[in-house]
């Protein structure tokens, strides 16, 4: 009869548990971008260009350096910070400096930022600079973009496929 009781138990918290799981998987309604306006999200990671060049190591420095630590060039760990822009229908709505991450500042600039527009059409220019020049872009882009109510487009970069996309 224990046994039984047991079972029966056993069976309705499972049954309870089961009602929890399938109501929080569907409520309260999570909702990703507001109703009346949409969002351009610009999200990156990207490592800058070295503060100083890498140095060409001559086969004597090579030699001098122990046999686990041989390499052909030297190069300065720290990198530069990652400049970029993003401007709406001509207008400036992102200007910011990233810094490089990591303990010795080595890493990739990360950049996430989101951005809540009304519904429409508009003309997205992003610029970026990750060199050390003081004027002018490394890599720009510029495309219409039509925006609808509730959604997000996502600003994304990839060097190695040729820069920006918008999806």
């Amino acid at each position: 009869m224990i046994i039984m009781l047991r079972h029966v138990m056993q069976l309705v918290l499972y049954a309870l548990f089961a009602i929890c799981i399938a109501y929080f998987s569907a409520s309260p309604v999570f909702q990703y971008a507001p109703e009346d306006l949409a969002v351009i999200k610009l999200s990156l990671s990207h490592p800058t260009e070295r503060v100083a060049p890498c140095v060409i190591l001559t086969p004597e420095q090579v030699a001098a350096l122990a046999p686990n630590m041989r390499r052909t060039e030297s190069c300065e760990r720290e990198r530069l910070p990652l400049h970029i822009e993003l401007d709406v229908d001509g207008e400036l709505v992102l200007s910011m400096l990233a810094l490089p991450s990591g303990l010795w500042g080595d890493g990739p600039a990360s950049v996430y930022e989101k951005l809540a527009l009304p519904a429409g059409r508009y003309e997205v220019n992003v610029r970026m600079r990750d060199s050390a020049r003081d004027d002018g872009w490394d890599y720009t882009y510029t495309d219409d973009v039509e925006l609808v109510a509730g959604h997000y487009r996502t600003i994304s970069f990839k060097a190695e496929t040729g820069g920006f996309r918008i999806r």
